[in-house]
């Protein structure tokens, strides 16, 4: 109740987490799709063999 506030957080230091969390995001969208696209990968050389 009697606590102190949070401290404020810069714009730098907010606009530093956004591109971190753009770039997470980003990521994980990436590795989802390659997961996704993996086993046609695998096949198209199996048969291109």
């Amino acid at each position: 109740m009697f606590a102190p506030g949070q401290e404020q957080i810069s714009k730098e230091d907010i606009r530093a987490g956004e591109l971190l969390a753009n770039q997470t995001v980003r990521m994980a969208v990436t590795g989802s799709v390659l997961l996704y696209l993996s086993p046609f990968a695998i096949d198209f050389v199996r048969k291109f063999l």
